[in-house]
């Protein structure tokens, strides 16, 4: 019962676009370059980046894919913004390879990259 409501809390904070298959990191991407870049509507568009990424990271936590003995140990500090930055680096690292790429591939190979455990 506890990770059915975990789920459906993780789905509840992720954006309608987000549900869409053909959501990907460069659509995430947007949101998540805009909060820091636009004055007006930076805070919304960062609101939607995090609350994309910490809906994911939690549901990474509550199927045990995210945490110790795992791939992906998420910083316990600021993690949305950490999270973030970590997502936003990994996409321009190799841009046009991947920006079409689903957003949550993208993330989960960020995750990896920035976050793996035991280090």
């Amino acid at each position: 019962m506890r990770l059915i409501l975990a789920l459906a809390a993780a789905g509840a904070l992720a954006s309608p676009a987000a549900a869409d298959p053909k959501y990907t990191a460069k659509d995430l991407l947007s949101p998540c370059t805009e909060a820091d870049n636009d004055a007006r509507w930076g805070e919304a568009a960062e609101t939607e980046c995090e609350q994309y990424i910490m809906g994911f990271i939690a549901g990474l936590e509550a199927t045990g894919n995210a945490g110790p003995g795992t791939k992906i140990c998420p910083p316990d500090q600021n993690t949305a913004d950490e999270a973030r930055w970590a997502f936003m680096r990994w996409v321009h690292g190799d841009f046009t390879k991947r920006k079409a790429m689903p957003a949550s591939d993208g993330l989960m190979a960020a995750l990896e990259e920035r976050f793996p455990c035991g280090s």
